[in-house]
Parts: structure tokens; C-alpha cells; sequence
């Protein structure tokens, strides 16, 4: 998957990756209901929830609830941003 090879290729260190993998996943099980069907605007969303994470993480950081919340809070404020145009 794009979205797992984004985190994998990222510049941190293994834990912090693991954490943001494991954020990933957690966070994807709590929005993957709310988008239907078609598996490639489940990607397309799975990736956005990636850059998300990314745009949050912390090089030091290795929990996991935190940025989870972080990406989620990111991926919402995007949504409401682009329906409002």
C-alpha cells in the first residue's frame, strides 16, 4: 500500500515509524465505515490519512493516540475545508 510506504519512507527513527504505523492503522480502523465502497477512494483516503500523520508526527515521538487524534482532527478540517468551496 501507498499509504504504509509513505510512513515506511519517512526520515524517523524505527519506533517512531512503528508508531505512526500502528496510528495509521488505529485511526484508518475508525474512518474506514464512513466511505463507502470503492476501493480506490478508500486508497485515495487511506493516503490523505497518511499525509496527515506525517504532517503532525513528531521526530521524538512514539506514542500512539496522540498523533492518531492529530491526523484524524487534520483529515476533518480538510474535509470541511474542501466541501466548503
Amino acid at each position: 500500500m501507498e499509504d504504509r510506504a509513505l510512513i515506511e519512507r519517512a526520515s524517523y527513527r524505527p519506533e517512531v515509524l512503528k508508531a505512526m504505523g500502528q496510528a495509521l492503522d488505529e485511526a484508518w480502523v475508525q474512518i474506514a465505515g464512513n466511505l463507502g465502497n470503492d476501493t480506490i477512494d478508500a486508497e485515495k483516503a487511506r493516503l490523505r490519512l497518511a499525509r496527515a500523520l506525517l504532517s503532525i508526527a513528531h521526530k521524538d515521538g512514539h506514542d500512539v493516540a496522540v498523533p492518531k487524534r492529530a491526523a484524524l482532527e487534520r483529515m476533518a478540517l480538510d474535509y470541511r475545508t474542501l466541501g466548503s468551496c
